[in-house]
């Protein structure tokens, strides 16, 4: 009897066991100064191409080497063996890192709001003495997380009132967020799903609650759109996300598919050439991608992202405004022009929720506007994203603009723009109730 591909120990998918190793030439485009040299090695099929970087020099490597010694370049590319080894309170985060007392104290209490975990391929870019380094900041605990300060709330945006039925949120006409599991490789401490992430392992989200959700979205003619989130989708084993697929697209009025994760950052290794052809089945498919930093831009995700472009599937980004992190003008415009590079298109920027303990990643909403207004019309459109605001208490995203229509003067409409210079457009639509410039 087959396997139900529902029970918790899943094999490894055949043939996904490889990670980057199975996938033939890396391209890594303007990234090639962060490669020293590549390894030309024999494929199963008898072809001989460039399969894997031999990072001999880079950070990465001599992370591996002091603190995986033993891993061969197999396992570090196997995206199942970076899962086993996550690193955790428990076992290395005081031996990778030299923990402030901050962070140390905030370690050693119970995370029962959200664990510790980071995978070895993303430690590996943190850096280990500086606990103000970015990335460093957006995994590892500190004390201010447990302030809880006014507005906070563990559902700001009110997900659980918009849920029809267990891991489904239907607060759009004709979309639906579909949670399919409470798991990822590597846990944000902004998560807004903090309440739900990171404690059940994958075991809440059982056939029976997702077969739930899936009639739901069958009785709802209106929804055209699922978002696939949770936790994060990509950590489930091809054949369960296969399902999944399977399943939304025999529903008629489901039209488009769009997945949101952050593998293709902390866990490149997952993007084999296995998911990639079971992905390309299921098309139109969308991906977005969690982005926080540039530090984050490197070959292996570079690699990751192409593979994903190359079949067919257009990738956004979702990026969080994060103080003492990315809300910086130049940060900011080096990640989102980085992602262009990747062919990775800035879509949202978001205002960070107010989850509980979460006021020291919070930035004025001016700094955001400020931001905005430093990206229009110093760069290409294209890397400008929509910067929003995801309204607490169930209101959705709210875009927020920077003021760019001043009013209007008899028949003109009244523009000001990237410069804070002021232009006529001539509009003989009166009555469209603009009001007289001051």
């Amino acid at each position: 009897m087959q396997k139900d591909i529902f029970t918790p120990d899943e094999p490894e998918p055949p043939g996904s066991n490889n990670g980057l190793l199975a996938y033939g030439p890396m391209r890594f485009d303007s990234l090639q100064r962060d490669i020293t040299r590549t390894r030309c090695m024999q494929t199963p099929n008898g072809r001989r191409d460039y399969a894997s970087l031999v990072l001999s020099d880079t950070p990465t490597t001599l992370f591996r080497r002091r603190f995986f010694p033993d891993a061969s370049n197999a396992d570090w590319n196997d995206w199942r063996w970076q899962l086993r080894h996550r690193i955790t309170v428990k076992n290395k985060l005081g031996t990778i890192l030299r923990l402030s007392k901050d962070e140390q104290v905030a370690s050693a209490w119970n995370m029962k709001q959200l664990p510790l975990a980071i995978t070895p391929y993303f430690a590996s870019l943190i850096d280990k003495e500086n606990p103000r380094d970015p990335l460093r900041r957006t995994v590892v605990p500190v004390k201010a997380e447990h302030i809880h300060s006014p507005g906070e709330e563990s559902d700001p945006l009110d997900e659980d009132r918009s849920s029809p039925v267990p891991g489904l949120v239907h607060r759009y006409p004709d979309r639906a967020l579909f949670l399919v599991t409470d798991f990822c490789s590597t846990y944000c401490r902004y998560c807004t799903r903090s309440r739900l992430v990171g404690h059940g392992g994958g075991s809440r989200f059982s056939r029976s609650q997702l077969e739930r959700a899936l009639a739901y979205i069958q009785s709802s003619p209106a929804i055209r759109d699922v978002l696939i989130s949770g936790g994060d989708p990509l950590t489930l084993s091809n054949e369960r996300l296969e399902w999944l697929l399977s399943r939304l697209r025999r529903i008629r009025h489901v039209e488009f598919l769009r997945i949101g994760t952050k593998v293709p950052v902390v866990l490149p290794q997952r993007i084999t050439s296995d998911l990639i052809r079971m992905l390309k089945r299921f098309h139109p498919l969308w991906i977005s991608i969690h982005f926080t930093h540039p530090d984050e831009l490197t070959p292996e995700v570079a690699e990751a992202c192409s593979r994903l472009v190359d079949a067919g599937i257009p990738l956004g980004s979702q990026t969080v405004l994060l103080a003492g992190i990315n809300d910086t003008l130049e940060t900011m415009k080096q990640l989102m022009h980085g992602l262009l590079k990747m062919r990775v298109r800035p879509y949202y920027l978001y205002q960070c929720d107010p989850i509980l303990g979460s006021s020291h990643f919070r930035t004025p909403v001016s700094k955001g506007i400020e931001i905005v207004q430093g990206l229009r019309g110093y760069t290409t459109g294209y890397a400008v994203p929509t910067y929003v605001i995801d309204a607490p208490g169930g209101g959705g995203k709210v875009p927020i603009f920077p003021e760019c229509m001043v009013g209007r003067d008899g028949n003109d409409i009244l523009l000001r723009n990237y410069q804070g210079d002021v232009y006529r457009y001539p509009d003989s639509s009166c009555g469209s109730g603009l009001k007289e410039p001051v």
